[in-house]
């Protein structure tokens, strides 16, 4: 493939693409549903291509950028299941973007679609990740691309409360949301109960526990990892209805871990013992 031309460079002193545009997700309309419809990121775009479970309608990419090995495995990508893709101006995908950081790339595809919990409890031996009040788009997208490497058979999301799957959200997971299989419930609460019914292990993960995750046999069968909001971590309903409550031992003077990042620590814990021998 032919190199693209160099990039055009903008007037010195402007602000990066984008620099205004850091809340424009919460100030977005809602819309019902999972979301998902408009991928941004070179790597999300990818993805979306490859795992071909979503049809795409159209992708967008910028002129005037480097030559790149995933721009041209987009292209390759697209052309081979007749995707269109239209060239357009950065500044054009500037205005369009709903990202900081949209890589020249956006793709506009069918929004997720979700499952039912008793389909998710199908799979043998689930490993479900419940988010309980994430509004962060990028702690979401961080949850899920760790799920996503750690074996992860399903996603619990609220439909109230809680970030959709944004474009930021799907930049942040950099095409995970698309090999995961979600479940939107109207309370988390009453979704742990049919898990414990079910015989689900319900982990609840909370900075502040004097047990410890380590302490758990999360190997033996399923396991379900409750994860709150950065800010208030599970609400009290939710806490009540785990199975066990668990925080990650530090040894340093900071008091908590990033959401985000104990869901990664804990869902790899989980990963590790169900490789270990029984």
């Amino acid at each position: 493939m032919s190199p693209r031309p160099a990039p055009r460079r903008g007037p010195a002193g402007r602000p990066p693409r984008g620099a205004n545009r850091s809340n424009a997700e919460h100030r977005a309309p809602k819309r019902e549903g999972l979301g998902g419809e408009q991928v941004e990121g070179r790597h999300a775009v990818l993805e979306l291509l490859k795992a071909r479970r979503r049809t795409i309608s159209r992708i967008f990419i910028a002129d005037a950028q480097d030559a790149a090995d995933t721009l041209d495995a987009i292209e390759f990508e697209a052309r081979r299941q007749r995707v269109p893709v239209q060239i357009v101006s950065m500044a054009r995908l500037d205005r369009e973007a709903r990202t900081e950081g949209h890589q020249g790339v956006m793709a506009l595809a069918s929004r997720l679609e979700g499952v039912n919990l008793e389909r998710l409890l199908e799979v043998k031996n689930p490993f479900l990740l419940v988010c309980d009040g994430v509004t962060d788009p990028r702690n979401l997208g961080s949850m899920l691309r760790s799920a996503e490497g750690a074996g992860v058979t399903g996603v619990v999301l609220p439909r109230h409360r809680s970030a959709r799957v944004t474009p930021t959200v799907t930049k942040t997971a950099a095409g995970a949301v698309e090999y995961l299989t979600f479940c939107d419930v109207g309370g988390i609460p009453t979704a742990i109960d049919q898990l414990n019914r079910a015989n689900v292990l319900t982990v609840g993960l909370a900075g502040e526990s004097t047990d410890s995750l380590y302490d758990l046999d999360l190997g033996a069968g399923p396991v379900a990892l409750i994860v709150g909001g950065e800010e208030k971590g599970m609400a009290p309903l939710t806490r009540k209805r785990c199975a066990a409550v668990v925080s990650i031992p530090q040894l340093g003077k900071i008091s908590s871990l990033n959401a985000g990042v104990a869901v990664s620590i804990a869902a790899f814990e989980v990963a590790r013992q169900r490789r270990l021998p029984r």
